[in-house]
Protein backbone atom coordinates (compact mmCIF):
# COMPACT_ATOMS: atom_id res chain seq x y z
CA UNK A 1 0.00 0.00 0.00
CA UNK A 2 2.80 2.22 0.32
CA UNK A 3 4.19 1.89 -2.81
CA UNK A 4 0.38 2.96 -4.17
CA UNK A 5 0.48 6.19 -2.16
CA UNK A 6 3.87 6.96 -2.94
CA UNK A 7 3.08 6.61 -6.81
CA UNK A 8 -0.30 8.24 -6.46
CA UNK A 9 1.57 11.03 -5.08
CA UNK A 10 4.53 11.57 -7.78
CA UNK A 11 1.63 11.01 -10.56
CA UNK A 12 0.24 14.50 -9.66
CA UNK A 13 3.84 16.12 -10.55
CA UNK A 14 2.87 17.21 -13.87
CA UNK A 15 4.42 20.38 -13.67
CA UNK A 16 8.00 19.29 -12.94
CA UNK A 17 10.65 18.38 -15.49
CA UNK A 18 9.99 15.18 -15.66
CA UNK A 19 13.78 13.92 -15.18
CA UNK A 20 13.49 15.34 -11.57
CA UNK A 21 10.51 12.40 -10.74
CA UNK A 22 13.24 10.31 -9.26
CA UNK A 23 15.01 13.11 -6.82
CA UNK A 24 11.25 14.05 -5.63
CA UNK A 25 10.51 10.09 -5.26
CA UNK A 26 13.88 9.41 -3.24
CA UNK A 27 12.37 12.90 -0.89
CA UNK A 28 8.48 11.26 -0.69
CA UNK A 29 10.26 8.22 -0.07
CA UNK A 30 12.79 9.16 2.80
CA UNK A 31 10.05 11.36 4.55
CA UNK A 32 8.25 8.51 4.69
CA UNK A 33 10.77 6.27 6.29
CA UNK A 34 11.56 8.45 8.54
CA UNK A 35 9.96 8.12 12.00
CA UNK A 36 12.17 9.37 14.46
CA UNK A 37 12.56 13.35 13.35
CA UNK A 38 9.90 15.39 15.19
CA UNK A 39 8.10 17.07 12.61
CA UNK A 40 6.94 20.56 13.49
CA UNK A 41 3.32 21.82 11.90
CA UNK A 42 5.03 22.38 8.21
CA UNK A 43 8.67 20.77 7.61
CA UNK A 44 10.63 20.62 4.30
CA UNK A 45 12.95 18.26 2.79
CA UNK A 46 15.95 19.23 0.49
CA UNK A 47 17.10 17.14 -2.19
CA UNK A 48 20.15 18.41 -4.71
CA UNK A 49 17.24 20.29 -7.00
CA UNK A 50 14.16 19.63 -5.34
CA UNK A 51 12.25 20.21 -2.30
CA UNK A 52 9.59 19.05 -0.80
CA UNK A 53 7.31 20.73 2.23
CA UNK A 54 5.14 18.61 3.90
CA UNK A 55 3.72 17.67 7.71
CA UNK A 56 3.05 14.68 9.28
CA UNK A 57 0.03 13.46 10.93
CA UNK A 58 0.80 10.18 12.57
CA UNK A 59 1.53 7.69 10.06
CA UNK A 60 0.04 9.87 6.70
CA UNK A 61 2.56 12.48 5.04
CA UNK A 62 1.17 15.44 3.70
CA UNK A 63 2.67 17.01 0.75
CA UNK A 64 2.30 20.47 1.07
CA UNK A 65 4.51 21.89 -1.75
CA UNK A 66 7.19 20.61 -4.27
CA UNK A 67 9.56 21.78 -6.61
CA UNK A 68 12.85 22.46 -8.55
CA UNK A 69 15.15 24.81 -9.21
CA UNK A 70 15.65 23.61 -12.35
Amino acid sequence: MRVEMIQRAADVLFDVPEDVHKEILMLIEAVAEDRTTHVPDIAVAFGEWCWLVYTRHGDVIEIRDVGCAR
